[in-house]
């Protein structure tokens, strides 16, 4: 049976469900750990079954046109009102204020990983308190007396390290990271997560720091605590590490840090065949498989493993005669492990175990 951490919980994605702006959202209603989802909010989608939209398999999670038809549907009460927003920059639309509102006068905890904090809105915080209820900025960066600088301790970790990068951001590695752990757990492996964004952390990933909120200074030494602090108390056969970004993204480069602190032993890269352009700049080509896999290996010296392919914009029967051709073209196997599970990709890394 599944844990739940912290409660019930309704998640906000207004006008973003189903775009790359609702992937928090989206890893919700794919996995958590934290919370139960009761729902998601946005008026584009009403009506429909939120696993039937996002992947075409129903998973009994329903999406309503706002917080007051989720309440007068719901049998029960929500202790949560989750923001399942990514927007490029991390800010919060003007209008999501007041669900928000809304969700604290009814009682409701408000998390949050958007760069706006609610903890800075001094009518937010005022409500919050009066109705004896909590706000949390999970991208709100703790004090740096509790961050952690490099120490080289990484080098004492003596299980499989595997990163799983990508060619760009909004792509999908970190539902891959997740899918993987499960398939390895699935299959005897003891295997544990590193969470590097808010939406890892929301879907509960055990050992975790948010990359692109954390001083610069205080970056790698984070990377290698949760790593460190997993192999030290979990003693995993594998431990998996969620990438961010990408390396040429011109916004978000955070896969330099991810090599550099987390030292993995191997690379798996994720990739959109179909995305001929950075995610949320237009005019700036996606580099190459070629050019990306080349980049990784002269940085880190490690070796991409296998690439794990997006279907965005792809018809289910294109995707294996797409898988085939990155495979012509790397030398590499190619697998959609949303689409059709990660028993191969399982053995291949089973086979780096031996």
């Amino acid at each position: 049976m599944k844990r739940i951490i912290d409660g019930k919980a309704l998640v906000y994605c207004q006008g973003a469900f189903n775009t790359p702006n609702g992937k928090t959202a989206h890893g919700l209603v794919r996995f958590t750990e934290r919370y139960e989802i009761l729902g998601v909010l946005d008026s584009n989608y009403a009506g429909q079954d939120a696993g039937h939209v996002l992947d075409g398999r129903p998973n009994g999670i329903p999406i309503f046109r706002d917080l007051q038809e989720a309440i007068a549907n719901l049998d029960v009460t929500p202790e949560y009102l989750v923001v399942g927003l990514a927007p490029d920059g991390g800010r919060l639309p003007v209008e999501a204020k007041g669900s928000i509102k809304l969700a604290l006068e009814q009682g409701m905890n408000v998390d949050s990983g958007l760069h706006d904090f609610l903890t800075n809105d001094a009518e937010l915080v005022a409500l919050a308190k009066e109705k004896n209820v909590t706000i949390r900025d999970i991208r709100k960066t703790p004090d740096r007396d509790k961050l952690h600088f490099f120490t080289g301790d990484i080098e004492k970790v003596d299980c499989l390290k595997l990163a799983i990068l990508g060619t760009d951001s909004a792509l999908g590695k970190r539902t891959t990271a997740w899918i993987l752990v499960h398939a390895l757990r699935e299959a005897g492996k003891k295997a544990e997560m590193i969470g590097t964004g808010q939406t890892a952390w929301m879907q509960g990933a055990k050992y975790s720091m948010v990359m692109d909120s954390c001083v610069n200074d205080f970056v790698s030494g984070e990377i290698e605590h949760a790593v460190v602090s997993a192999w030290k108390n979990e003693h995993p056969d594998v431990i998996v590490i969620e990438g961010q970004g990408s390396l040429m993204n011109p916004a978000y480069p955070g896969g330099f840090e991810i090599l550099a602190a987390g030292r993995p032993d191997y690379v798996i890269l994720q990739h959109a065949p179909k995305r001929l352009e950075y995610d949320g700049f237009p005019g700036y080509r996606l580099h190459s498989l070629e050019e990306q896999i080349n980049a990784i290996q002269v940085i880190s010296g490690r070796e991409v493993i296998a690439i794990t392919v997006n279907h965005e914009g792809m018809e289910k029967n294109e995707i294996p005669e797409v898988c085939k051709r990155i495979t012509l073209e790397t030398k590499l196997p190619a697998f959609d492990v949303l689409e059709y599970g990660a028993k191969e990709l399982v053995d291949l890394v089973r086979g780096k175990l031996q």
